[in-house]
């Protein structure tokens, strides 16, 4: 069998590479698909690359808002980390393209309506990429009727994009419709224009893409440039002028915006597809009374984690034309001999010379016509594109190995702390990394020197050689994980949260009580700080009880962001105020017996968002939690301070050395924390927390959603979850 091959690129360098990667596997409400072909977005892509080519200066120049929120970082979090989070985002491999055909492979539970066999339209960045095989969500897949090719049906995301312009322009019959921009996009526009009947007037720059158009049925047209363009609007309008324009042009320029609404008639409309200039000429448009529309990509569900990710669909009473509705109707015009969409293909390369289609979108010295550009892929059995595992030269650690690693999880907190952290300890071995695209395995295997990457967990547990699995998913698999490790007699490492429910949390603790051989980790760092340490001695033996305040500045995240999921992330509470909890227990070396969680109230308000957790504790000490998403991001993001004997300890940020009054670094406890871990498998044992701890804290962030709700203090009983023997 062999290896997938998969397009990705280095944001550093701008450089492209085919890397071999694990063949993903089946998921629910994903659809695997052996691409055939796959189009090169001129628009999307060409800017990717030429962006990723830039030096830092001018990185920095194209993006100043990501300049900004480095400044933002070094001010809170110190100079340090926010080179390191620089260089781990610099690091990336992205994938390339979203949109793509091919054969569905296999289906999982909620996507039956696929069948295997079937010619399918697939979409989506990060999903309809360039690789021979992809996992891509329900909603963004489309069934090809019969008579559509294979080639012509990898341009149906494009066309989406290209439906979605024509559905924001609110056409009625008879309507005359101008186009500005002539390259891809804007060739489907104009073809799915006609195939609907509106007369279309197209407008580019370039003679070439002009004539082309007109070649294929095109009204009207004119150079920008080189032809009186408002005299070619008066004529094709009769003096009244365009009902609608759509803007498909790429350019920095706001001048397409102006020249749309000068070819409209009063009460107009212009929909903006392109990236251009949108600084809107006021008084053009306010003369004529234009409106003005923004297309957003694939049409309705783009960017909707719960459309997109989850497979939620809008009905189609309320919402008719969704993303996927947008590509299907394309196929069908296609299906129907409406569209010319294969005489616009002007290049065709296999997946093995994909850098010469970068190339010829980029550079084309030799000033060849480019419109679509299209990857072709083998057309083996589907049994030698299903490798779930694949080698890498592994890394040679000086020393002997105590600790064997196998990550499960890739995203952004495992590359830019766990990997680097465990990297420096000594008696680390990296072994088997597994993640569900495999794309992400593939490129962390190749970084960090792991010996193979999958895109099964089960080959990480599964190895006798791996005696440290370390859990790095999305919070739902953390519970599952963690049973599947410990009793296979692993050593875990849990990133926070250990569970997401009551249930979830007593089988993990029953398992590992059961597993005494096995020990459980899990990521509470903060303990582990250096500056905790010695807050925690300096009230050692202390004669009064303590009062700890912590301040949690906690951002804001998109109100649909996987961490609200109830089902996905558990909440803010579950999923980052554990930290401070387990802050909290450390330093005041006492259970918690009750919690009384409030929340702030308003129209938007998350009860999770903006919480005060107030916890007693059986000494007689009390701690308050303040975690808001409401404050500046320019502002440092957790305050500790601590009463007890007469004596105050502040732990300001977890920043550390000064130099000319910034902040050089941060020390939340990872390394330290990660090297205590190294330290209990080599002896075996005794776990860096103890086991009711852990169970504890993760109780306390459960009731206080339970007081949350019931507007009351909640008592805690550890016997809940964890069973006195």
């Amino acid at each position: 069998m062999t290896a997938v091959k998969q397009l990705v690129l280095y944001y550093r360098t701008g450089a492209l590479e085919l890397l071999d990667v694990p063949a993903p596997q089946r998921q629910r409400g994903h659809v695997l698909v052996r691409n055939l072909f796959s189009v090169v977005s001129p628009g999307t892509e060409r800017a990717a690359l030429t962006f990723a080519r830039q030096n830092l200066l001018g990185k920095a120049q194209a993006r100043p808002d990501l300049v900004r929120q480095a400044l933002d970082k070094v001010r809170t979090d110190g100079l340090l980390p926010t080179l390191r989070a620089a260089n781990e985002r610099l690091d990336t491999l992205a994938p390339l393209g979203y949109s793509s055909a091919g054969v569905v492979m296999d289906v999982g539970e909620g996507a039956e309506q696929f069948q295997k066999g079937t010619l399918v339209a697939c979409g989506g960045g990060g999903y309809a990429c360039h690789a021979e095989v992809i996992s891509v969500p329900v909603n963004l897949v489309a069934a090809a009727p019969d008579g559509v090719s294979p080639r012509e049906a990898a341009f149906a995301t494009l066309g989406a994009v290209a439906m979605q312009g024509i559905r924001r322009a609110e056409l009625t019959p008879g309507e005359r419709v101008g186009v500005i921009g002539l390259g891809l996009v804007g060739q489907l526009t104009v073809q799915i224009l006609r195939a609907y009947g509106f007369p279309v007037l197209g407008l580019d720059v370039s003679e070439a893409p002009v004539a082309e158009a007109l070649e294929r049925g095109m009204e009207a047209a004119a150079v920008i440039g080189r032809d009186d363009v408002a005299a070619a609007g008066r004529a094709f309008t009769g003096g009244v002028g365009l009902d609608a324009v759509i803007v498909t042009a790429s350019s920095e320029s706001d001048e397409p915006l102006r020249q749309a609404g000068e070819l409209c008639r009063a009460q107009g409309r212009v929909s903006v597809v392109g990236a251009v200039g949108m600084k809107v000429p006021r008084d053009l448009y306010y003369d004529k009374e234009l409106d003005l529309r923004v297309s957003r990509s694939y049409g309705p569900g783009r960017y909707d984690p719960a459309y997109e990710e989850r497979g939620v669909d809008y009905p189609v009473g309320y919402v008719r034309w969704t993303e996927q509705r947008n590509m299907a109707e394309f196929l069908r015009l296609l299906a129907a001999g409406k569209l010319r969409v294969g005489e616009m293909v002007t290049h065709t390369f296999p997946i093995a010379e994909a850098q010469r289609a970068y190339d010829l979108l980029v550079a084309n010295k030799g000033g060849e016509r480019v419109v679509g550009v299209v990857l072709e892929y083998p057309r083996e059995a589907e049994e030698s594109t299903t490798q779930t595992r694949v080698t890498f030269p592994a890394v040679p650690r000086k020393g002997a190995a105590t600790a064997t690693v196998g990550l499960i999880g890739g995203g952004v907190f495992a590359r830019g702390t766990i990997l680097p952290v465990f990297k420096n300890l000594p008696g680390v071995r990296f072994r088997g990394v597994a993640t569900a695209s495999g794309r992400t395995a593939a490129e962390l295997a190749k970084r960090y020197g792991f010996g193979y990457a999958a895109s099964d967990y089960r080959q990480v547990l599964d190895d006798p050689e791996v005696n440290l699995v370390v859990l790095a998913t999305r919070h739902n698999l953390h519970a599952r994980l963690a049973v599947e490790a410990l009793r296979r007699g692993k050593h875990v490492h849990v990133e926070k949260p250990l569970a997401l429910t009551v249930e979830e949390l007593r089988e993990v603790v029953t398992t590992a009580q059961k597993n005494p051989g096995a020990l459980l980790f899990v990521g509470f760092n903060r303990r582990f700080a250096p500056m905790a340490v010695a807050a925690k001695a300096s009230f050692a033996g202390r004669k009064t009880p303590m009062m700890v305040t912590c301040r949690v500045n906690a951002g804001a995240l998109p109100a649909d962001h996987w961490a609200y999921h109830p089902d996905e992330g558990g909440g803010r509470i579950i999923g980052e105020g554990c930290h401070f909890v387990d802050l909290l227990q450390y330093l005041v070396g006492a259970p918690p017996v009750r919690v009384y969680a409030t929340s702030a109230s308003g129209p938007g308000f998350r009860p999770d968002d903006n919480v005060q957790i107030a916890l007693d504790y059986a000494d007689g000490s009390r701690g308050q939690i303040v975690y808001t998403s409401l404050g500046s991001d320019s502002f440092p993001k957790e305050r500790l301070e601590v009463f007890a004997d007469g004596k105050v300890a502040v732990i300001d940020n977890f920043r550390t050395r000064k130099v000319l009054g910034v902040s050089l670094d941060q020390d939340k406890g990872h390394a330290a924390q990660f090297a205590a871990e190294v330290k209990a498998v080599q002896a075996g044992g005794p776990p860096t927390i103890a086991l009711d701890e852990l169970a504890m804290t993760t109780l306390v962030t459960f009731k206080a959603h339970e007081s949350l709700q019931k507007g009351a203090p909640v008592a805690l009983d550890l016997s809940e979850v964890m069973p006195r023997p």
